[in-house]
């Protein structure tokens, strides 16, 4: 290797140690400039991710969006193919006519039957007092008392087919009311307003129950998990103010508020017995955003954009002028 190849290599290393002592510095100033009582750590900005599934199994006939489009609650994003259901359907709204068509029959059978019975019965009062006077004989009287008994039975037995058909009816509705729900179910529509993160099936695959078609960002929750040593994290409460300041975004100063503090340490040894042990203890500290901010901001602040954040561990400690939101 030559002289000169030599220098250049030197001179490049030398620039390489001196930029990272400049890093290294500004940031010890920058954590150094805080005043007592915020704490900071480094995370990413993130999202809560909600699987789109289908509730019954079918093939996919349509897929409505496409990865990184943003959706509105409740809006149709792909939808199976229903015509086995709406066949289904038909057969089953065929069923409930001829129930009912069953019940207009049956109530037709319970009137005759109980025109029977009543004509029976007044029958039988008349027999019993012609026989009292001795103008029939009590064979005849017994002949309509058994015609009574036979009306009678067959008037139990109306009701009981009209029952039967009431609840043949009941049955059939019920049914045409669940392939009504499968079939709805089948357009698959957003649980909430976001961003579609992944499309995971195509039209024309088989989709089993269950089977996730799409993956949605819910752009409403957005936070960053930031880890912070016992000493810090032991400060924090939950529904503190907190800011983020985002790599990409450095003069924008994002509002936030700690929504959760980890019960248990990270990375904990299993034995703690000295101080310096204790100081590798760390916690997860997550940080949202405020929804207010999001809702005014909502194309600025992306999940996976890399930042800071700052978190209060002395309550109504002031921020300074550089964390305040303008």
């Amino acid at each position: 290797m030559s002289f000169l190849t030599l220098r250049r290599w030197s001179a490049l290393v030398i620039l390489l140690v001196v930029g990272v002592a400049i890093f290294l510095l500004l940031r010890s100033q920058h954590q150094t400039s805080l005043p007592p009582g915020i704490a900071l750590g480094n995370g990413r900005l993130e999202a809560t991710e909600v699987d789109v599934a289908t509730k019954v199994a079918g093939r996919l006939a349509t897929v409505a969006v496409r990865e990184g489009d943003a959706v509105v609650r409740d809006q149709v994003l792909a939808s199976l193919d229903v015509a086995d259901l709406q066949a289904q359907l038909r057969a089953a709204q065929a069923q409930v006519a001829q129930a009912r068509a069953a019940v207009a029959e049956s109530r037709a059978g319970v009137d005759s039957s109980n025109s029977q019975q009543k004509l029976a019965s007044l029958t039988l009062g008349r027999t019993d007092q012609l026989v009292k006077r001795g103008f029939l004989s009590g064979d005849r009287l017994d002949r309509d008392q058994s015609a009574l008994q036979t009306a009678e039975s067959g008037a139990a037995a109306a009701r009981s087919r009209l029952r039967e058909a009431g609840e043949a009816v009941t049955a059939a509705e019920a049914r045409v009311d669940a392939l009504k729900v499968t079939i709805a179910d089948a357009a698959l529509k957003a649980p909430l307003a976001g961003r579609v993160l992944y499309r995971l099936a195509q039209p024309g695959e088989v989709i089993a129950a269950g089977g996730k078609v799409l993956t949605l960002l819910d752009l409403s929750d957005v936070f960053m998990s930031v880890y912070l040593p016992t000493s810090e994290a032991g400060k924090v409460a939950l529904n503190s103010p907190a800011r983020i300041v985002l790599d990409a975004l450095p003069g924008q100063v994002i509002p936030a508020r700690v929504v959760f503090v980890a019960p248990r340490s990270q990375f904990t040894p299993k034995e703690v017995e000295t101080r310096n042990e204790r100081e590798k203890f760390m916690f997860r500290v997550k940080v949202q955003v405020e929804p207010a901010w999001l809702a005014a901001h909502a194309e600025l602040a992306k999940p996976g954009m890399p930042g800071v954040a700052y978190v209060l561990t002395v309550p109504n400690t002031p921020w300074p002028a550089a964390l305040t939101p303008r």
